[in-house]
């Protein structure tokens, strides 16, 4: 074989990933979330390092429902970069859908750390705080408190949303707990059977010599050891704030000398028994058991359908969640039509007893289904209704979007066009890189089928300058086609 036939053949190779990573990443775009892993799963066989690809298929799996798959990709984009941030988002993102908030807190309080101008980090230790705050009650004395509006959640997070839909049948009143020392014996309780690797890291960072030496990787083990450390240090404080153990033994103690009882949850049965079910339903969903996850909600529905008004005064509210939930189930069944009669109901409680955010709820999954069955006039109908319920930044600018991405599939350019301006407008006032790239993208293309040539060309340049500045190497080169095509265009 001759040089030229070698440096043909390997050129060919990156030629080939980078259209495979394209393909994945627009697919992405378009919600077609499984030929996009496959168009990943085939770039990794020619990169199978590569950490982009790792995070874009782990995006695919969380919309997937898949998330412990989407944890093992994010997991192998950190292999080789510990600081890799977007990595860092995707593992956080991950353990969120999983259930894991502490450890999810964690992992976005590390990415703001690293790069704390990426909006996405504070978004996300908002929305595990709130997860744990709805989970065990709000902490008294929290320390890791950010205030702001929580009512962005989008799309698949509001998955999350079950547990908030019987929070006002929580009797629990807020407690205040004194903030004690943390003794060894406090923190060997916290951690159970990771205190001895605490102690056992603490030794090794003893040793003078061992601790000069570097990983394969180029890192120092010194820095490896103490940064091991520092997270363990991290869930010691968290957990402590979140209860501390002597808080828990001395409210026990007291209870039953008051009661002669061990205590008592201050949530009532039929609370006790949604919230644990609802957590139930969403992790079965999120862990890809969809039809567990059906069936589970359908049995709840039918208990909680016997249930009087007195025993569960937000009762229309229950049965519009599970509704919510009995369709996003079937959506990732493949069910689109049984899924569209599950979310209309929940609509149509939403509407009947003014329940504004199961109403913006069912509106953004109904457009979702019409949306995802091709049906871009009755995807942008429901959606437009969501309009004045939005309330976050962050929503306001991925609904802009989707918006005017079915107008751009139904060949309305205009309106297509105009809503891509109002994403980019409400993307810069957020300053979130990713929702900048996708809306004058958006935008672009839009002017681009207008012949609007010259309009076009500053978009993809914005969208191209963001992409850059993300080191998203499928984005980039899309982008940079465009753009070249566009350019082809103009009079010369």
């Amino acid at each position: 074989m001759s040089d030229s036939d070698e440096n043909h053949e390997g050129q060919k190779p990156k030629g080939v990933f980078s259209t495979l990573m394209a393909d994945g990443y627009w697919l992405y775009i378009k919600g077609e979330y499984e030929k996009a892993v496959s168009s990943y799963t085939a770039a990794l066989t020619l990169k199978p390092d590569d950490k982009n690809c790792f995070v874009g298929r782990s995006k695919c799996y969380l919309k997937m429902g898949q998330s412990e798959n989407a944890l093992k990709d994010a997991e192998a984009s950190l292999k080789e970069d510990k600081s890799f941030f977007e990595g860092l988002y995707q593992k956080a993102e991950a353990l969120y859908y999983m259930g894991e908030f502490e450890f999810a807190l964690v992992f976005y309080h590390r990415g703001q750390k690293l790069r704390p101008q990426i909006q996405e980090f504070r978004l996300g230790i908002q929305k595990a705080q709130e997860a744990i705050e709805n989970s065990v009650g709000s902490p008294s004395s929290i320390k890791l408190e950010i205030k702001g509006d929580l009512s962005f959640l989008k799309k698949d997070e509001e998955r999350a949303q079950p547990i908030a839909a019987i929070q006002h049948l929580t009797k629990e009143k807020k407690q205040q707990t004194q903030k004690t020392p943390k003794s060894e014996k406090t923190t060997k309780q916290l951690l159970g059977e990771f205190y001895s690797d605490k102690k056992y890291l603490e030794s090794l960072l003893k040793d003078k010599d061992l601790v000069k030496g570097k990983t394969k990787g180029g890192e120092r083990l010194q820095d490896v050891i103490q940064g091991c450390l520092t997270y363990l240090d991290t869930c010691t404080e968290f957990w402590n704030q979140e209860k501390p153990i002597c808080a828990q033994e001395k409210e026990q103690k007291l209870m039953q000398q008051k009661s002669g009882k061990t205590h008592q949850s201050a949530l009532s049965e039929p609370a006790q028994f949604l919230l644990r079910s609802l957590n139930e339903i969403d992790a079965a969903l999120t862990s890809g058991n969809a039809e567990g996850s059906q069936k589970k909600a359908e049995e709840v529905m039918k208990i909680v359908q016997r249930w009087s008004e007195k025993e569960v005064p937000n009762k229309k509210e229950v049965l519009g969640t599970l509704h919510s939930c009995i369709g996003n189930a079937l959506i990732d069944l493949g069910d689109m039509d049984k899924a569209l009669e599950h979310h209309q109901k929940d609509l149509e409680l939403a509407k009947q007893y003014k329940l504004p955010d199961a109403m913006s709820r069912a509106l953004d999954n109904i457009g979702r289904v019409y949306a995802q069955t091709g049906q871009f006039t009755q995807a942008v109908e429901f959606w437009e209704k969501k309009i004045p319920l939005v309330r976050g930044g962050l929503e306001k600018t991925w609904l802009f979007h989707e918006i005017g991405w079915c107008y751009l599939e139904l060949n309305l350019y205009k309106e297509a066009r105009d809503y891509g301006v109002r994403s980019v407008a409400a993307a810069d006032e957020i300053a979130d890189e990713k929702w900048q790239i996708n809306a004058n993208v958006l935008v672009a293309q839009s002017e681009l089928k207008l012949g609007n040539f010259e309009s076009c060309i500053p978009h993809f340049e914005k969208a191209l300058t963001q992409a850059k500045l993300q080191e998203d190497d499928s984005a980039i080169s899309v982008i940079q086609k465009a753009l070249d095509e566009a350019k082809q265009h103009l009079p010369q």
